[in-house]
């Protein structure tokens, strides 16, 4: 464990000094971050990586088709048929989102072992939980430093 911490300090170190912006080194991060967690090769990470973008490049889009125009509906004021037209379209999204993680899996099993698979959601989870933790203490950081 104490390992995956310096790795990542390592990292975020390195990427400040290239002034990659923000996205970039939280790619990184993760990249790195999965890739030890789940002993990859170099062979599998050959494959693995080009898949897993692929799958994080349809997320993100499926994610800002869900969030688009959320901000300006006011649903206090929607009537019945335009409610089920909603839930509907949510319906459909979750199917879609389900379908890509599907297809991730059902991709990645031609590429990786079962169990590295398995092993992928919990690294992605803990990755997370990381990353949020650090924007927590840097922000909390940071409101403490302000007079």
């Amino acid at each position: 464990m104490k390992h995956i911490s310096i790795l990542i300090l390592l990292i975020s170190i390195s990427l400040n000094t290239f002034g990659q912006d923000r996205h970039e080194k939280i790619k990184a991060l993760k990249t790195a971050y999965i890739t030890e967690q789940l002993s990859l090769t170099k062979a599998e990470a050959e494959k693995f990586w080009p898949i897993y973008n692929v799958y994080e490049v349809e997320k993100s889009k499926l994610k800002d088709e869900a969030h688009k125009d959320k901000g300006n509906q006011d649903y206090s004021k929607l009537s019945e048929k335009e409610a089920n037209a909603l839930l509907e379209d949510m319906i459909a999204l979750n199917n879609r989102r389900n379908n890509i993680y599907n297809n991730l899996i059902t991709d990645l099993k031609k590429v990786i072992s079962a169990k590295k698979i398995v092993q992928l959601k919990q690294a992605e989870y803990d990755f997370n939980k990381k990353m949020f933790e650090e924007y927590r203490k840097r922000h909390h950081s940071e409101r403490k430093e302000k007079p």
